[in-house]
């Protein structure tokens, strides 16, 4: 569990370049499945399947994981079902950008 809020913080500090407001507030994340060795698979998806970052941020977010000294490697996995919409973000994210 320590590992994966480790991840979580990480992640906190990578943000889709459109919208203000980090992947994992922003509800792109859907999971992070750590196997006996800390080899790390992130689930993710992105606002859309056209989005500009498409290639950038999947390996972003695989770089940053990776670099954790726990981490032996780190894999993200895109999909797209289920779609992403507003109402995945954090409570957070939708007050900052006036959703609420």
């Amino acid at each position: 569990m320590e590992l994966e809020n480790k991840i979580i913080e990480v992640l906190k500090t990578i943000y889709d370049p459109e919208i203000p407001v980090d992947i994992f507030e922003l509800g792109l994340i859907y999971e992070v499945k750590i196997d006996g060795e800390k080899n790390v698979v992130i689930e993710m998806t992105l606002t859309s399947p056209n989005c500009p970052v498409a290639e950038s941020l999947p390996k972003e977010v695989e770089d940053k994981v990776a670099s954790l000294p726990e981490v032996t490697t780190a894999k993200v996995e895109i999909v797209f079902d289920p779609p992403w919409d507003k109402s995945m973000m954090s409570e957070e994210a939708q007050l900052e950008l006036g959703f609420l």
